[in-house]
């Protein structure tokens, strides 16, 4: 069977190391073991890294330690990348100032992901964004791609029969 091909968006990877956030940082824990395992293949942004040089030192440096852990395809930036968040945009689905957003969302599409997993639930995971992708997807050449929380992905117990 073909493993998922999923997408983390900046929101996850914060929550590795995040104290603030218990019950996100378990799930993302849980999920990151998962992804050690190899139950998926992983795609990261180029989003991602210019946000975590953003983070204050210590943060992005526990950080970049995890991303370690895993093994993960780069996407650098293209500009069919920034065309299709530019129509995110265009369509009102996000605004201008939530450009980084709309770029994660076209970086998973673009590279053929089956699944984006974000905390963001202001400007991901809800419904307003995800109708959207399936209308930008029905108007361009790339597939849909699902939207969830980490939790969601875990999918209950491994242990049940």
């Amino acid at each position: 069977m073909r493993k998922l091909k999923i997408y983390f968006d900046t929101s996850v990877i914060g929550n590795l190391d995040s104290r603030d956030s218990p019950d996100k940082q378990t799930d993302t824990l849980m999920l990151w073991d998962d992804i050690i395992a190899g139950e998926y293949d992983v795609f990261l942004s180029y989003v991602i890294f210019d946000e975590l040089a953003r983070c204050p030192d210590e943060k992005r440096s526990i950080l970049m330690d995890y991303l370690a852990q895993i093994e993960y395809e780069r996407i650098e930036s293209h500009e069919d990348i920034f065309a299709l968040a530019d129509e995110f945009v265009r369509l009102g689905i996000l605004k201008q100032k939530n450009h980084d957003d709309a770029q994660h969302i076209a970086a998973s599409m673009v590279a053929g992901c089956d699944i984006l997993v974000s905390w963001n639930f202001k400007h991901m995971v809800n419904y307003k964004t995800i109708d959207g992708v399936r209308i930008v997807s029905a108007i361009t050449k790339y597939r849909d791609v699902s939207i969830c929380t980490p939790t969601m992905l875990l999918g209950g117990d491994k242990d049940d029969s």
